[in-house]
């Protein structure tokens, strides 16, 4: 894309993301009511955001505060191949959900122990990250609730896959996914386990979501905290 930029940052992404939820609200794709699921308790929001940590946490309150829902983190961690961390070979969820990229794998010849120290050392820094974002505050009950997983961007969608699996083991109603921008070829698979995917761009030279940011710098742990405290659900 050159030196043209899609998003100032995280929070402007998640500003211009947020109309095509509030759409989707007004078309009634997010109503828990019409995908057969049971009803919501009585008095809650049917609702529920939740940010993937750290990235996708600013993006998913600006989504949060725009449809008035409840803003929340699940935790999740991509599992980085040996010698070149960047590029996922599966992901670690709460709920000991594992994902793994079976072609990386297979394609870079990584041995069984190789992954399983990964992620042990994964779930040290999920469970690290639990203790600081929560101070023991149980996660937000999605069960018949809608829930929209958001991120920064798709690239090859193993942490947002390990996230949908594991959010479905709370039984809600609805997943969806929202994010920014995506490889339209994840956006694709994404579809195939989720109830929608909700993307601004799939650009067809999609090459890195830090493409796409003017500022792309790191989400510190002491903004999720504060974004999860402004936030009023």
């Amino acid at each position: 894309m050159a030196d043209e930029r899609a998003f100032e940052d995280r929070r402007d992404a998640g500003r211009r993301l947020a109309p095509l939820l509030l759409r989707a609200r007004s078309d009634r794709l997010l109503d828990h009511r019409f995908s057969g699921g049971g009803q919501a308790d009585p008095g809650s929001e049917d609702i529920v955001v939740l940010g993937l940590p750290r990235g996708g946490v600013p993006v998913a309150f600006e989504i949060a505060r725009a449809l008035d829902a409840t803003l929340d983190v699940f935790l999740v961690r991509k599992l980085g191949t040996p010698g070149h961390p960047e590029l996922a070979m599966g992901a670690i969820a709460s709920g000991s959900t594992r994902v793994i990229n079976d072609d990386v794998v297979q394609a870079l010849g990584i041995a069984p122990e190789q992954i399983e120290a990964v992620a042990q050392r994964e779930q040290s820094e999920l469970e690290r990250r639990d203790a600081v974002y929560r101070r023991g505050r149980s996660l937000t009950p999605l069960a018949n609730r809608t829930v929209i997983l958001v991120d920064d961007g798709l690239a090859t969608g193993s942490t947002m896959k390990a996230a949908v699996q594991a959010v479905r083991q709370h039984d809600p109603s609805r997943v969806i996914v929202a994010v920014p921008v995506g490889a339209p070829e994840t956006c694709r698979a994404l579809r195939e386990i989720t109830d929608a995917v909700i993307c601004l761009h799939t650009p067809s030279s999609f090459s890195a979501v830090g493409q796409w940011y003017r500022d792309f710098s790191q989400t510190t742990d002491e903004e999720v905290i504060a974004l999860l405290s402004e936030s009023p659900g």
